[in-house]
C-alpha cells in the first residue's frame, strides 16, 4: 500500500489529566479489527448453514495475512502483527464455535437389547 502511513495522526483527544492522546491510523485500524472480531465471534455463535463457508474463508485470509507478514517488507509491522493475531482468534474462535455447537446437536440414540 504505497503512500500509506501508519503512524498518520487521526486526532489528538485531551485526556482529563492533562495529557493528550494521539490516536493513529494504526490504532483505528487495530480498534477497527477488534470491533470485526467482536461481531464475528457474535455471527459465529448463531446456527447457520454457512458457518463452515465463514471459517474457511476466515481461515483463508488468515492465511493470506501471515504469509503477507512473513514475505512482505510493508507488512513487518507491529501493527499488521496484530491484526494476524486477531485474524488467527477468529479462526480459532470460529471453527471451536462451530464444533462445540455440532457436538451439542449430535445426538445419538442408544439401543438396548
Amino acid at each position: 500500500m504505497p503512500g500509506v502511513e501508519w503512524t498518520a495522526v487521526l486526532a489528538d483527544i485531551p485526556m482529563m489529566s492533562g495529557a493528550t492522546w494521539r490516536v493513529t491510523f494504526s490504532d483505528a485500524l487495530v480498534c477497527a479489527a477488534l470491533l470485526l472480531l467482536f461481531l464475528e465471534i457474535v455471527k459465529a455463535t448463531r446456527p447457520a448453514n454457512r458457518s463452515i463457508v465463514d471459517n474457511l474463508l476466515s481461515t483463508l485470509i488468515f492465511v493470506g495475512a501471515l504469509a503477507a507478514f512473513l514475505m512482505l517488507p510493508q507488512a513487518a509491522t507491529s501493527t499488521f502483527a496484530l491484526l494476524v493475531v486477531i485474524s488467527f482468534v477468529d479462526v480459532i474462535g470460529g471453527w471451536s464455535v462451530s464444533v462445540r455447537t455440532a457436538s451439542r446437536d449430535f445426538s445419538v440414540e442408544h439401543i438396548s437389547d
